[in-house]
């Protein structure tokens, strides 16, 4: 999945609608939203497609104050009956830092529910800190698969360095993801000391400042992750203050 959006710490404080875009205006808006995240070189998936999808049972969805339209999210059905990919989540460069890009998944994961969805699934950027809090930290999804420059050469903020990407795996019943969802009050896990693989704390700066560092801190993460996949451990977590995940055997008591 490409997630467009910076820390999001903070709870709105406006009047915020999560709901399906309606009608080819709003899905030109969407085209113009996800520019505005990526830049004008990263192409976005153009309304045409986007209605087409909807059409055929994807969830093409915004965050609105008003008729303004903050944030934007994109799912697709997989072959596997009641899954879903889900392929873009912006948010506005204007309204970033409000906790939106959480609230649109929490949205996501109700409307998947509510038609017979019980998995969801995206890549993102292992090495970017704010994508690892907000999927595997906040939402508790979990990884345990990895993609060697996935999409190839990029454009835009994700130039520079192979587009490597972790297939994160939101499995929306299960206790962990309840317990952050504040469903449940507590989940019971036996898990050994787990390994921990750190990440920068900021890589679009070292990426922009120092692309030889950028470039050695994509190849050290692949090679840990990957080799930890490889003895049969996942991502459990994300330590949000140390910027790490944290991977293990996950045997629930």
């Amino acid at each position: 999945m490409h997630v467009g959006t910076k820390q999001e710490a903070h709870s709105l404080p406006r009047d915020i609608e999560f709901r399906e875009l309606c009608g080819v205006p709003e899905l030109k808006e969407a085209e113009r939203l996800q520019m505005a995240v990526w830049g004008e070189d990263d192409k976005p998936d153009n309304s045409d497609i986007l209605l087409a999808i909807q059409h055929e049972g994807g969830l093409i969805a915004g965050a609105f104050e008003g008729d303004r339209m903050l944030g934007f999210l994109f799912g697709f059905p997989c072959r596997e009956s009641g899954v879903q990919h889900s392929h873009r989540l912006a948010v506005h460069p204007d309204s970033q830092g409000l906790g939106l890009g959480e609230k649109m998944k929490w949205y996501q994961r109700r409307w998947c529910l509510e038609n017979g969805i019980h998995t969801v699934r995206w890549t993102y950027d292992p090495a970017r800190r704010v994508n690892a809090g907000l999927n595997i930290g906040k939402l508790g999804a979990t990884a345990k698969t990895y993609y060697d420059d996935y999409y190839g050469p990029m454009e835009g903020i994700n130039a520079g360095v192979p587009s490597d990407r972790l297939l994160a795996e939101w499995h929306l019943n299960d206790p962990l993801v309840r317990l952050k969802a504040g469903e449940i009050e507590k989940v019971d896990m036996l898990i050994e000391t787990p390994i921990r693989v750190s990440i920068p704390k900021d890589f679009q700066n070292l990426l922009d400042q120092d692309r030889k560092t950028a470039l050695a801190e994509r190849l050290r993460i692949r090679s840990e992750l990957s080799s930890a996949f490889a003895n049969g451990y996942q991502i459990i977590d994300f330590d949000l203050t140390g910027h790490c995940y944290l991977l293990g055997r996950d045997d629930r008591a």
